[in-house]
């Protein structure tokens, strides 16, 4: 931003650097004026002084002719009374004598008509010097104009380097607060992490099977995680299903001996297993050492089928009361491979469905990046581009909280 001071009597405005660079201007003209003036005044004294030998000269020249030419015609009138008394020879060696004096006169008239060219070949080159000499002056002028100008923008720039260092420290340390917050949140601890897949299980079987009794275990008491009770149609309790909640990057085999024993204490009839990492070399649900074990993902679809399956055997034993062998019958149902296959067609089903759903939220998470990375150039550029304004026009933008980096998403 340029500076500007006013006058003191009529109070108009005026730019520094406009009244620096007019000062300057008048000074170099000024002195170039008078240097030309100078030069002006002495090619016209060498001038002068050399008109001056000129007329002399000529002057000289006029007064020697005429006295060479009284001579000349005194000596002639001599040379005419010789003429009778002197033979021929002897007057052609006196005409060639004055012939030869003739010569160097001619001589000196041409050296005389040299000095002459000389005079104004030199008069020329003054008057070409003393363009040079302008243009010179004019060139230092244009030159200091610019140094003038160039110091200017060095010092806007400079400025402006510093405000965009400043901009560019901020937004470096808001950058790494972010990155450091989102790493703290993905990272989590794993009992957070494990409580979440409980209370996301837990929400999952209320919404789906809401006529059946859901019940948590609360924290510190020995039991497994999530007690379903089944319940038909007309409100009678068909049984109960025990649901383990794992979360961890590590299957272990002691889980099933532990949810064992809680569906022994709870005395549930199936016991569920729900883990983010399967044992090895599985790739879906199955069962172990009488225990279902599946993904997450899967838990949904197996509940239906375990349900369904417990509601089936309590009409079974509602038909057949007074028969001992009902349970046997009911185990060996579960355990059946005709149980297995049609359960994992219906999970088949599912994984289907649940992968093209997965795809199709791949694909809006893609975009919905693609559309962030956007918004953040834009806004980045935006604030680079109010930086350099800003840089330029010192505070007089005020910018409130307009281009200030907050995350719209982050609650502090």
């Amino acid at each position: 931003m340029r500076d500007k001071i006013k006058c003191p009597n009529c109070g108009h405005g005026f730019d520094v650097e406009e009244a620096l660079s007019g000062q300057l201007q008048a000074h170099f003209k000024a002195e170039f004026e008078k240097k030309v003036q100078d030069q002006a005044k002495a090619f016209n004294q060498e001038k002068e002084k050399l008109e001056k030998e000129r007329l002399e000269f000529q002057t000289k020249k006029e007064k020697e002719n005429e006295i060479f030419k009284a001579k000349l015609e005194q000596r002639i009138l001599q040379e005419k009374e010789k003429i009778q008394n002197k033979t021929k020879s002897d007057f052609e060696l006196e005409l060639k004598s004055l012939k030869e004096q003739f010569e160097e006169k001619n001589k000196e008239v041409r050296a005389l008509k040299q000095q002459e060219i000389n005079l104004k070949k030199r008069e020329l080159e003054l008057a070409e010097k003393a363009k040079d000499q302008e243009l010179l002056v004019q060139q230092q002028l244009l030159e200091k104009q610019k140094e003038i100008e160039e110091k200017a923008r060095a010092k806007e720039r400079e400025a402006n380097a510093l405000k965009e260092r400043e901009f560019q420290k901020q937004l470096e340390d808001q950058k790494k607060l972010i990155e450091e917050m989102k790493r703290k949140a993905e990272q989590g601890s794993m009992q957070m992490q494990g409580e979440v897949q409980e209370l996301a299980l837990e929400e999952l079987l209320k919404s789906t099977f809401p006529f059946d009794e859901i019940s948590e275990v609360s924290k510190g008491v020995r039991g497994a995680d999530v007690v379903q009770t089944v319940i038909n149609a007309q409100q009678i309790q068909c049984g109960t299903i025990v649901f383990e909640s794992k979360r961890t990057k590590n299957f272990d085999n002691k889980w099933i001996d532990k949810l064992k024993q809680d569906q022994m204490r709870v005395k549930g009839d199936i016991a569920v297993l729900v883990t983010e990492t399967l044992p090895n070399d599985w790739e879906r649900f199955d069962f172990k050492d009488g225990v279902w074990i599946c993904h997450f993902t899967e838990v949904k679809s197996l509940t239906k089928v375990l349900r369904e399956v417990l509601i089936k055997a309590q009409t079974v034993a509602a038909v057949q009361v007074n028969k001992g062998d009902k349970m046997e019958l009911l185990y060996n149902y579960l355990t059946s491979n005709d149980f297995t296959q049609k359960i994992k067609r219906i999970i088949e089903t599912y994984d289907t469905m649940s992968t093209q759903l997965n795809s199709e939220k791949k694909a809006m998470n893609r975009m919905w990046a693609t559309r962030e990375k956007q918004i953040w150039l834009v806004q980045e550029n935006l604030s680079a581009l109010f930086g350099d304004i800003k840089g330029i026009a010192g505070n007089a933008i005020d910018s409130g909280n307009l281009l200030e980096l907050n995350d719209p998403n982050f609650d502090e």
